[in-house]
Parts: C-alpha cells; structure tokens; sequence
C-alpha cells in the first residue's frame, strides 16, 4: 500500500499546489523509510489560525510558519471498515497496521514573507517547510546543536532529491515579519491536537 498524504488548503492569502506538496511529502516519507499503510496530513491555513495554535500549545504570541503534530499512539489495526482503518467500502483487507503519523500545519503568508527575508523563492522555502514539518513527525528534532545539524543536512539531502528549485526569490507581500518560529517537539493527536507541537524550521 502507498503511503497516503492528504492536503487541505484553508486559506486565501496565497495559492497553494496541493499536488507539489503532497508528491513532495509522499518521497519524503518513502525515502525516510515509512512503508505499509501510513496517513499523514498537510494543513495550509491562515494566520490567525496558526497564530492560535502556537499560543494554545507553545504558548508563544503571534503566527509562525510550521507546526508539526506528531502521533504517538499504537498502530490503528488495518481492516475493512472506516473505523478500523480500512480505506471504505469494499477495500480489501490488509495485514499491516495503519500508521497514523500526524499533522503537518503551515502558513503559506508566514512562509512568504520568510522567503523574501531569506532571499528564496517562495515555492523553496514553502518545500523546506514541508519537508521539516515531515522530519518533526519522524521523531526528529533539533534542540541540540548536532541534532540540528543532522537535521539540516537531512533537509538539503531530500530536498535535493525531490524538489526542483525555482529561478526567482519572491517578491516582499506587504505584510509585516511575524514572530520567530517555535521550536518544540510533542504528539498531540492528528485532529485535535492535545499538547505542544514541534515546528521551526532551522
């Protein structure tokens, strides 16, 4: 079974190419080694949203650019009704326990303005986010310096793999800089996230 990426883009200060970051997310997770039945899903929102999300779990003031909401709990079993992980109505049954990995939250209007104070193409720091995002779900973080550094590397490796840079670093949206992003790891549940989130890319 292919990994399955679901993407939702809930709101409308920039446009968003669901397929690019669900392909994107998708080699990740199968370069990373995620086999079997996993689920994990992108959220694109806006910043009022995110905004509320990093004070209600990180406790910090103001939008940021990417939460990650890893899960941590047992393997939901695979089967043939929705409710035990079956993908509906006469999908065969599987052996293998669906793993559901998390949430990826991103704010295309935080990543916009990040990518004309970084001096990038918005579509590139867009795919630095999900790919961070992604690795956050993985179990990694980078609260110390050689872990940070590991993750780092690990971004510009996949990066280089499976996103085709753009040639034009974006243009400034006349918005203010938001706050820094936030840092911490946690695993809240995918839908309703229950404890702090890891996020920030580095």
């Amino acid at each position: 079974m292919p990994v399955d990426v679901f993407a939702a883009d809930e709101q409308r200060d920039r446009s968003v190419d669901l397929d690019r970051w669900m392909a994107l997310a998708r080699d990740v997770l199968v370069a990373r080694g995620v086999k079997g039945e996993a689920e994990v899903s992108l959220l694109f929102v806006d910043e009022a949203a995110i905004a509320e999300l990093n004070e209600q779990f990180l406790g910090r003031s103001g939008p940021t650019d990417v939460l990650a909401f890893p899960l941590e709990d047992d393997p939901v079993p695979g089967g043939r009704s929705p409710d035990l992980g079956g993908t509906g109505p006469g999908s065969e049954p599987s052996d293998e326990p669906l793993v559901l990995l998390g949430d990826v939250v991103i704010c295309p209007a935080v990543a916009a303005r990040n990518a004309v104070e970084h001096g990038a193409a918005e579509p590139d720091e867009m795919a630095l986010l999900v790919v961070h995002g992604l690795l956050h779900l993985l179990g990694m973080d980078h609260e110390e310096e050689a872990e940070a550094e590991r993750m780092e590397g690990l971004e510009r490796e996949l990066l280089g793999r499976f996103h085709l840079p753009a040639t034009e670093p974006s243009s400034p949206p006349a918005t203010e800089p938001s706050s820094p992003p936030a840092t911490e790891p946690s695993s809240p549940p995918a839908t309703e996230p229950s404890s702090p989130p890891a996020t920030e890319p580095s």
